[in-house]
């Protein structure tokens, strides 16, 4: 299922996304929220792929509020001023829906983004394919990454977790966070499967830093690493982490 968030403070306006996405049984409303901040607390919860976001709101608007996300998932933008839409754009935003929309109207946008994914999947899929030849043995034993003018060698010993942005990898360790231009797929491939696990789409887990599996909400749960962090846990990426430990 594909995760949305609905951020609008007009009951009204939310309920007629909600009513439109009826026509897209893929997608899911997994929360409605009616200000900014309460959406930052959704999406750190959800982790949602699409947001479908007004821009005047009380408290913050739609723009200050993703400029608080750390790694913003795709945005539509529905609102009644046409005068942000430009601004919209250069936040990389998806479609602009100006109020009232049609059924037809928000079909395109939603369509829009769908081809956008379609396109970056294909595009990883091309990438992964071609890291492939590149594999070294000692691939497994460590990561190779540039700091400002240092290349740095990271034992996957020290690795903590490792979580997607965009097109690169976060190698997060206990001497700060780096970034490295590969996928999650190629990780995956790559380290040991009875030391790493792939627990969610965007992050790989250790088992040595792993300490506890918490339940959540709705059969969701989170893995508490060594070091406090909570990890989100997929379905499938739950059911692989239990296979691993044996339980």
């Amino acid at each position: 299922m594909i995760k949305c968030l609905v951020i609008d403070d007009e009951p009204l306006a939310r309920s007629i996304v909600v009513e439109y996405l009826q026509k897209h049984p893929e997608m899911e409303v997994v929360q409605e929220c009616g200000d900014g901040f309460e959406g930052i607390k959704a999406i750190q919860q959800h982790r949602p792929d699409l947001v479908f976001l007004d821009i005047q709101m009380p408290k913050i608007n739609g723009f200050e509020m993703l400029e608080l996300v750390e790694q913003a998932p795709g945005v539509i933008f529905t609102t009644a001023f046409d005068e942000y839409a430009l601004k919209a754009f250069e936040a990389n935003a998806v479609d602009y829906l100006l109020k009232p929309f049609s059924q037809e109207r928000f079909d395109a946008a939603v369509e829009k983004w769908q081809e956008k994914q379609r396109v970056k999947a294909a595009e990883n899929k091309v990438e992964e394919l071609a890291e492939v030849p590149a594999k070294q043995p000692e691939e497994h034993l460590r990561i190779v990454v540039k700091a400002a003018n240092d290349i740095r060698i990271i034992p996957v010993k020290d690795v903590l977790y490792l979580e997607a942005y965009d097109d690169y990898v976060k190698v997060y360790t206990a001497e700060g966070l780096f970034l490295k231009k590969k996928t999650m797929g190629y990780y995956e491939r790559v380290l040991d499967p009875k030391q790493f696990v792939r627990v969610h789409r965007s992050y790989i887990i250790p088992l040595s830093q792993l300490t506890r599996i918490e339940p959540l909400e709705k059969d969701s749960h989170v893995a508490l690493l060594k070091s406090g962090v909570r990890v989100p846990l997929s379905r499938t990426g739950y059911s692989r982490l239990r296979a691993v430990l044996g339980i």
